[in-house]
């Protein structure tokens, strides 16, 4: 369905292109001046949408990656909170940060106003499950005179500003919001470019939004076509069908031309994920079998090609900070023998790597003594199963720092009792408790320190075990420039992409 143009103001201010330079990218970013436009992107996607593009889930990050939506701050290439629709804000007191907006209009003309931006927000935390970044935290927005937000947390919350740059928090008009249930993204966002077209699972048409604070984007849209099949996406590339494909397949990297080929580290984990309430793996000594199966290395070299690390933690190498600085896992059970204890298995088809590491680690399950079946289906036809724990076991890839860039949300967002994406339906006193003292926990070191204890007692219950830290590799045809590479995955076009 093709959607109208709405009405719009020029925006009074235009101000530095924003997140031109943030992120390594594939040539010099900028916006557009008037009379440099360039093509339209052609752009192909790994994961279709899952939730009709709602901004609080999974999809959130569809949005940000094609240049849609923005929070009122970003992530920086070193992980600190960077202005977006804020231009600054300072802490008045443990629990209160200010926050001073930006002159800028959203999609649909509308102002961007301390009342539309306390409307967002206040959203964001009403949304069910509730959005990964407001994991284990209670927020409160209000206006403050015409250009602040004051926003309040129920505890002290010394990562707030890097809180407020997760995809799941984008700021969209108040017009987003007014079917019951649902938020519409649709020329309703703040971004360079708007959504004008969106043909269910498949495909997405957008046109530059020539009013976005930070200047005209130089492409004037994008076709963003959802391909579930990695060796789809990377034909696509080679054969001029698209300009830019993510998530290239290891084995087709080889394929591509090295002029178009970009590998960037990031802070993405595979792992095998124990659903700790199953009929096999509720029990400790089961879960320490199934542990003590698995070869991280051989995954790491022969699934992925030297693409990707063994795992050895829940932060990757890109997280400089946790290396030779990990806790060593306490409480460990004694692994236990599996006799033929029969269980489901599932991984997704939209990473390619995943069905054959997913196979890898059954055999080696089945070596220990346990019996396997394996499930693959398209992540969007899985999630929602995965998250009810119908299956025994998972396999999937996550970003430990998509969400906020703070490494203490990943853990309480994913191994808490009330994480809202919690695949191995762990629930363990003594996990909450090292996870709630670095969340109270304000210095950087000292909350990386702590991170790190708390990640030693989510490793110490066996219920995830790190597979690989991988290398994304991402298809970029010769001739285009400015595409941003983050070790985040929330960008990947912005003002300055262009062929």
């Amino acid at each position: 369905m093709r959607l109208p143009r709405r009405p719009r103001r020029f925006a009074a201010l235009l101000l530095t292109p924003f997140l031109a330079g943030c992120f390594a990218s594939t040539g010099a970013g900028g916006g557009a001046a008037d009379g440099e436009d360039g093509s339209r992107l052609r752009v192909a996607l790994a994961f279709p949408p899952a939730e009709n593009l709602s901004p609080y889930g999974a999809d959130a990050t569809i949005l940000s990656r094609l240049g849609v939506t923005e929070g009122l701050t970003a992530l920086d290439a070193n992980g600190a909170a960077t202005p977006a629709l804020a231009a600054s804000w300072r802490r008045e007191d443990d629990r209160t940060w200010l926050f001073t907006l930006r002159e800028a209009v959203f999609q649909d003309g509308t102002a961007v106003t301390p009342a539309a931006v306390v409307n967002a927000l206040t959203r964001a935390t009403r949304a069910e499950p509730v959005p990964a970044a407001l994991s284990g935290v209670t927020l409160t927005a209000k206006a403050a005179g015409t250009t602040g937000v004051r926003i309040t947390t129920t505890a002290p919350d010394a990562v707030l500003p890097l809180r407020l740059a997760g995809p799941s928090l984008a700021v969209l008009a108040p017009r987003a919001y007014e079917e019951k249930g649902a938020v519409d993204p649709v020329g309703t966002a703040t971004g360079p470019f708007e959504l004008t077209e969106v043909t269910g699972t498949t495909a997405a048409g957008l046109d530059r939004f020539d009013d976005h604070w930070g200047g005209r984007a130089h492409a004037p849209g994008i076709d963003a076509r959802f391909i579930a099949d990695g060796t789809a996406r990377a034909n696509a590339l080679r054969t001029g069908q698209v300009d830019l494909a993510e998530a290239i397949p290891v084995a087709q990297a080889a394929t591509l031309d090295a002029d178009t080929r970009r590998e960037t580290a990031t802070t993405r984990t595979t792992s095998l994920f124990l659903n700790t309430r199953s009929d096999v793996f509720a029990d400790p000594a089961l879960r320490a079998a199934a542990r003590a199966a698995v070869d991280t290395a051989a995954l790491a070299e022969g699934v992925y090609e030297g693409h990707a690390d063994a795992g050895a933690g829940l932060y990757g190498p890109a997280v400089t900070w946790a290396d030779g600085k990990r806790a060593r896992p306490a409480g460990r059970a004694k692994p236990g023998n599996p006799d033929g204890a029969s269980l489901t298995l599932a991984t997704y088809d939209n990473r390619p790597e995943l069905p054959e590491a997913a196979q890898v680690v059954k055999q080696q399950l089945e070596k220990a003594g346990f019996t396997v079946k394996l499930e693959v289906r398209e992540y969007a036809r899985l999630e929602s199963d995965a998250l009810a724990g119908k299956f025994d076991a998972f396999v999937g890839a996550r970003n430990s720092l998509l969400d906020t860039g703070d490494p203490v949300s990943l853990l309480a967002g994913d191994f808490t009792c009330d994480g809202g994406y919690n695949l191995a339906l762990l629930c363990d006193k003594a996990v909450d408790r090292a996870v709630a003292a670095a969340q109270g926990t304000a210095g950087t070191g000292e909350r990386q320190e702590a991170a790190l204890t708390a990640e030693a007692a989510v490793l110490g219950t066996d219920a995830v075990v790190p597979l690989v830290h991988q290398r994304v590799v991402t298809g970029v045809a010769a001739d285009v420039r400015g595409v941003l590479l983050d070790p985040y995955e929330r960008t990947l076009v912005g003002a300055g992409t262009r062929r």
